[in-house]
């Protein structure tokens, strides 16, 4: 297994506290044979930037990467909590974006390669690119601009 930590330190990344549940779920779920499922995450992170609003209104194609490479640092502190050790993934299996947009904004897919790049940083292209859909939608919990959730292979 690869020493994660150790590739955070290296590209001068920390992952933040992991956010807390925002209802009646879990954040995670092991499933089936060494499969974990990842609630969804925001890009919130206590005492940074807070997110609110829409692509294609409030915020450009740069604040939604922004945004999704703070979603996907939620979502490594979520996974590294509930694993202990974030060198267990053994794939990122399928990374499902949702992009809060205004009805004229179809670059769905460039704000979720932020995600996507972020995670390739952390664990490398073939473990780190997995399936992927970027999908437009209204509106978003407590109007966030992005969410990301995973489906991530685990080592035995």
């Amino acid at each position: 297994m690869m020493n994660i930590q150790e590739k955070l330190n290296k590209i001068n990344l920390t992952l933040p506290p992991a956010p807390k549940k925002g209802g009646l779920y879990n954040s995670t779920r092991e499933f089936g044979t060494h499969l974990l499922y990842l609630s969804g995450c925001g890009p919130n992170i206590e005492g940074e930037e807070v997110f609110s609003g829409k692509l294609g209104g409030e915020y450009t194609l740069e604040d939604g990467q922004r945004a999704a490479v703070m979603t996907t640092l939620n979502a490594l502190a979520v996974m590294q909590d509930a694993l202990g050790d974030l060198g267990r993934v053994k794939k990122i299996v399928k990374t499902l974006c949702f992009v809060a947009s205004e009805n004229d904004f179809y670059r769905q897919p460039e704000v979720a390669n932020a995600a996507s790049q972020l995670l390739i940083n952390v664990f490398g292209e073939e473990v780190g690119l997995g399936a992927r859909s970027a999908i437009g939608v209204n509106v978003l919990p407590g109007n966030i601009p992005f969410e990301i959730e995973l489906v991530v292979e685990l080592h035995e």
